[in-house]
């Protein structure tokens, strides 16, 4: 394949996976129009957003099997056109049961969208390069988080989020067209010749693999923490907790997903380079949530800190879970990569489903002033995600060698 072909490859992907950024965290912008539309309180708001994250999920494993037998072109533009619908049909309504049902259509029609572009990384380029095309991959998607900050709330001052919620449907039929039109089919699928219980099968082994469940449990919670932050709790944090406008909180969130981008692509970089000096990729990616997981100690012990350096380490410190998707790709024979990125990605968005969920529930044991929480009850809530981190590390750094046998996919 020609270097032209595979960049072209790798763009159109990130476009589609830069759309699903912007879908998970639409309804930060669009919280305080649907709380007075709809009268909803925090674990309302909070368990309408998570329904992206229970779509995602439960698309994952059928995803996988799709991607493994008909390849990432066809799965991700087909599935995009139901994330179409689906927000077509959440700026339509004027009811909570359509409001829920719109966001899981969009869950499910872009569930496949990182997983895709992680397939045909993987199919297309030396593994020597994945953890850092893996980065990129994340980094310009993790543009969407820069997006739902600053951007999103000055094209809501002139227009409605209704009308945002039918624009995303047009720009999400135009990449859907385009991953269609213009992506070569991949010549290497490997299990289009197994049948659909073999195929089922080598999910069933995935998901009782120990080297899997090693893996998997921190960066979930690593990646569960702070994208359940990012795309809705942690403008209400800087308001009620640090005290700013809801101007300056949008430049947060804004910046922290920039740095959420440059961390994606920096320990990309590094992860090979570092090797050299002994740090494998496991420890490498493990230091990372280690460190992430102090600066949000710093953040709840309110430790005085400038606000850019405190959350700008936040973001970019998140990226390092993004390695485990290299770190699985490695570990597991290549014909399952498909299916072990979704089962992986299952677990990931159960997790942030989870955390976005119970943020909202533990703040309503408050009671809330004009839409404000008190500080303890924000402070409460990332103790118990802090907490959640921390008991999963114990896994991940439990010493021991990551291998899986190939012969048990035969």
């Amino acid at each position: 394949m020609s270097r032209q072909a595979a960049i072209r490859i790798f763009v159109l992907f990130a476009l589609g996976y830069f759309l699903s950024y912007v879908y998970r965290g639409l309804n930060i912008g669009f919280a305080p129009f649907l709380s007075r539309e709809m009268d909803l309180t925090a674990g309302d708001l909070g368990l309408l957003t998570s329904f992206y994250f229970i779509g995602f999920a439960l698309a994952q494993l059928p995803a996988g099997l799709a991607l493994d037998r008909y390849g990432a072109r066809r799965t991700d533009a087909v599935l995009l056109l139901v994330a179409a619908a689906g927000t077509v049909l959440y700026g339509m309504t004027h009811s909570m049961q359509g409001l829920i049902v719109g966001r899981i259509l969009i869950g499910v029609g872009v569930s496949v969208c990182l997983g895709a572009a992680f397939l045909a990384i993987a199919q297309n380029f030396p593994s020597s390069r994945w953890p850092l095309l893996n980065g990129l991959m994340v980094a310009l998607g993790g543009l969407g988080g820069v997006v739902v900050g600053t951007p999103l709330a000055i094209v809501l001052t002139h227009n409605t989020w209704r009308e945002v919620s039918v624009g995303m449907a047009v720009v999400t039929l135009a990449v859907a067209t385009v991953i269609w039109l213009l992506v070569p089919e991949t010549k290497q699928r490997h299990t289009a010749h197994e049948s659909v219980s073999k195929q089922i099968q080598g999910v069933r082994i995935i998901l009782k693999n120990p080297v899997f469940w090693r893996v998997v449990p921190f960066p979930c919670a690593v990646g569960g923490a702070f994208y359940a932050a990012q795309s809705l709790w942690v403008k209400p944090y800087l308001t009620d907790v640090s005290g700013f406008t809801a101007r300056q909180a949008d430049s947060l969130v804004s910046m922290l997903g920039l740095t959420m981008v440059a961390g994606t692509f920096i320990t990309g970089m590094l992860a090979r380079r570092i090797e050299r000096y002994g740090l494998g990729l496991r420890a490498f990616c493990g230091l990372g949530m280690l460190l992430f997981v102090l600066v949000q100690v710093l953040i709840v012990f309110r430790v005085p800190m400038p606000a850019a350096l405190i959350w700008g380490a936040y973001g970019f410190l998140a990226a390092s879970c993004i390695l485990a998707y290299a770190l699985l790709a490695e570990v597991f024979p290549r014909k399952v990569v498909g299916r072990v990125t979704t089962a992986f990605n299952m677990i990931f968005f159960i997790s942030i489903f989870s955390m976005q969920v119970g943020v909202g529930y533990v703040l309503d044991f408050w009671t809330s002033e004009n839409g404000h929480y008190p500080a303890q009850a924000h402070l409460t809530a990332w103790g118990i995600m802090v907490a959640a981190q921390l008991a999963s590390a114990v896994l991940y750094l439990w010493p021991g060698t990551l291998t899986v046998d190939e012969q048990l996919f035969e």
